[in-house]
């Protein structure tokens, strides 16, 4: 594990845990990786969607961070209304302040802010660690949710450039490195 690593939990809000495949064990795998995290000095960062999605009202307690997960007082929470978690947030300047060299992602939804998140961090210059365990999604009207994690769990392994990476771990195996 580098020195310089943070753990960024994005859209982990109530109404995405409520609904996504496999909801509540993907909670208690971030809750025990934030744990781990926090026992290990390393910064957790949340990331939280707020734009207006039509019928549902982002500004409802149900898309808040959910509260098993709840950010201490020192973590920093950003706002975003983007797919990619450092568009228009100071994401990126937080974690230059830190020196941060290295990312574990997890959060929701695979396809969308994960994918996303994960591929910008690796252009910015971070290496990535994506928790193969730690994300999930929602079944589409082609595949099942459980067929989307699989399919951006292989995609991502490996994906990067000469530099950087995103490498796909278990969450029990992410701090086994330490």
């Amino acid at each position: 594990m580098k020195k310089n690593t943070a753990l960024l939990v994005v859209d982990v809000q109530t109404f995405m845990i409520e609904h996504a495949y496999q909801g509540n064990t993907l909670l208690s795998r971030i809750e025990k990786l934030i744990g781990q995290a926090r026992d290990l000095q390393i910064p957790v960062v949340y990331i939280r969607h707020t734009e207006d999605e039509g019928e549902f009202k982002i500004d409802t307690p149900t898309w808040h961070i959910h509260p098993a997960i709840a950010p201490s007082k020192n973590d920093p929470v950003f706002n975003k209304s983007a797919c990619d978690s450092f568009l228009g947030t100071p994401l990126q300047e937080e974690l230059q302040s830190k020196g941060i060299e290295q990312l574990i992602v997890v959060g929701l939804q695979s396809e969308y802010c994960i994918d996303t998140t994960c591929r910008r961090a690796v252009s910015l210059g971070y290496d990535v660690i994506l928790a193969s365990d730690c994300h999930s999604t929602f079944d589409s009207s082609v595949l099942k949710a459980e067929q989307i994690i699989a399919h951006h769990n292989q995609t991502l392994s490996g994906f990067g450039t000469p530099s950087n990476q995103i490498r796909v771990v278990s969450s029990e195996e992410i701090f086994r490195q330490a």
